[in-house]
């Protein structure tokens, strides 16, 4: 029993990862499942296509790494937020399609919240900065109005991963992480906050039991063993929140260790004794997998994506068997820093709440009849970084960053994008062998200390491998210190212009 299997349940499908007990990736499967969208502002999913995935995800990995059962040690999840999964006092799944993070249809209740509740008192409390409509809490007022037979049978109310810890061992629990999210948690005390229950008119005993993130909470049972191929009786750690994983895998907990996830939407996290609250710009923050830690956050909606519309509408004459992006790669390399005067906007999908209004569109500036297709590739990839940089300039207000920044998702690959960064940033951007893996390997790292592989979280530090330092050029910094005043004014008028 020397293997240990991490779950990393995402917004578009199920990462299945095996490590050795040093940490080391041994093998991954990734398998994708739908999001559906039945109505404007509605975002949902399906939790037995997570459970049904799991299982596929778990029996295609023992498989392909020609690993048995017995030889896993523990398991546990890293899980996507403020979900809200209904089991009901038979313990059935009372809804076939559950709300996801990014569902959006409780406005009216949040506006309702907010009547009895304030609005700063709840946000410095709970450190919730995305749309107060996103959290759970709202979630389930909508529910209570809309949807009163379900929400009347109702036991407990479980995250994503949660319902996979469920459905492997038959408990029902959280941890501080997830439960951060559930938009009732007080930072302060690390547990639940009455107060909001109340004025929420939602009951307190529907939310289920913390538990800490590295504890077993519970073993896989004979029926999970059946479905998923695990042995019955391997032990299943509590796991944690996605955004939780992701900074425990990233170098571990540390004061000050920050990382930028460069993906379909972007991030940027950093691990502190203090959580970063603003009333203003509104970081988002989750309890950290040991008490008394955070990763307060910021984010934009649209990075990866707004560069996949860049290649889909600018670059789509090139021919099937060429590498689209690496020939984007060669293009943004030809042209100097500041790309010929053109900035980009990457708010293809709207603002987020660190941004001047939800409303805030995307769009190019500065064009001349002199400028090239390359010219828009290179802005593309400068804009994504100057928008990222807009929100880091939140944390490093509150927060001191040690050492270098580290990258992660599919965006990091790119060398020319990650000079990019370390110019724009104006500080070294990390590449290690953990890329896209900080989320498994969180999560990886929580089963070894559940199931006592492991004595606390120092390891993560020498899994990392170093594979390219971007150190700042000061000719492009000074370039780029020019532009971005320039960048925050246009985006500042690019909300004006949406809010007309």
């Amino acid at each position: 029993m020397n293997k240990l299997i991490a779950y990393d349940l995402g917004t578009g499908g199920i990462k299945a990862s095996l490590f050795s007990e040093n940490g080391t990736s041994l093998a991954e499967v990734f398998i994708q499942y739908p999001t559906y969208f039945p109505r404007e502002h509605y975002v949902e999913q399906r939790p037995m296509d997570w459970w049904n995935h799991v299982c596929a995800a778990t029996r295609q990995l023992l498989d392909q790494s020609d690993s048995s059962p017995d030889e896993i040690a523990c398991a546990a999840l890293s899980g996507h937020s403020l979900v809200a999964v209904p089991i009901g006092k038979d313990g059935s799944l009372l809804k076939e399609q559950v709300p996801i993070w990014c569902d959006m249809r409780a406005k009216q209740q949040a506006a309702r919240l907010f009547e009895s509740l304030d609005y700063q008192s709840w946000y410095s409390t709970t450190g919730n900065g995305d749309p107060a409509e996103c959290y759970t809490i709202t979630k389930l007022m909508w529910m209570k109005e809309h949807e009163p037979d379900i929400y009347q049978k109702i036991d407990k109310i479980l995250g994503s991963k949660d319902f996979i810890n469920y459905m492997m061992t038959g408990t029902l629990c959280t941890d501080p992480s997830y439960a951060s999210g559930f938009g009732v948690f007080n930072l302060n005390k690390w547990d639940y906050e009455q107060q909001f229950f109340d004025c929420a008119g939602i009951d307190r005993e529907i939310f289920p039991d913390i538990r800490p993130s590295d504890a077993v909470i519970g073993y896989v049972t004979k029926e999970a063993s059946l479905k998923c191929g695990l042995k019955e009786g391997t032990p299943v750690a509590c796991g944690a929140v996605d955004n939780t994983c992701m900074a425990l895998g990233a170098r571990g907990l540390k004061e000050g260790v920050a990382y930028t996830s460069l993906g379909s939407s972007s991030w940027i996290a950093v691990t502190s004794k203090k959580p970063v609250i603003d009333s203003v710009s509104r970081p988002f923050v989750f309890a950290h997998a040991v008490k008394g830690y955070y990763t307060s956050a910021v984010s934009i909606f649209s990075a990866g994506n707004s560069f996949r519309w860049v290649r889909d509408q600018l670059c789509r004459d090139f021919a099937e068997d060429t590498d689209t992006y690496d020939a984007m790669n060669r293009m943004a390399e030809s042209v100097p820093a500041g790309s010929h005067g053109v900035l980009f906007n990457p708010a293809l999908a709207g603002g987020s709440a660190q941004e001047p209004s939800p409303l805030l569109r995307g769009g190019f500036m500065g064009l001349t009849l002199s400028n090239t297709r390359e010219d828009l590739v290179r802005a593309s990839m400068e804009g994504i970084a100057m928008s990222l940089r807009y929100t880091l300039d939140i944390l490093l207000e509150q927060v001191s960053i040690d050492g270098e920044m580290l990258i992660c998702g599919g965006g990091s690959k790119s060398a020319v994008w990650r000079q990019i960064f370390a110019d724009i940033y104006n500080m070294p951007i990390l590449k290690t062998n953990v890329d896209q893996n900080a989320a498994s390997l969180g999560a990886a790292a929580l089963s070894a200390n559940a199931c006592g592989m492991w004595k606390g979280y120092d390891k993560i530090e020498e899994i990392h491998i170093t594979q390219n330092i971007s150190v700042p050029n000061p000719e492009h910094v000074e370039v780029y210190n020019r532009l971005l005043p320039v960048y925050r004014q246009w985006t500042k008028a690019l909300a004006m212009l949406e809010n007309m």
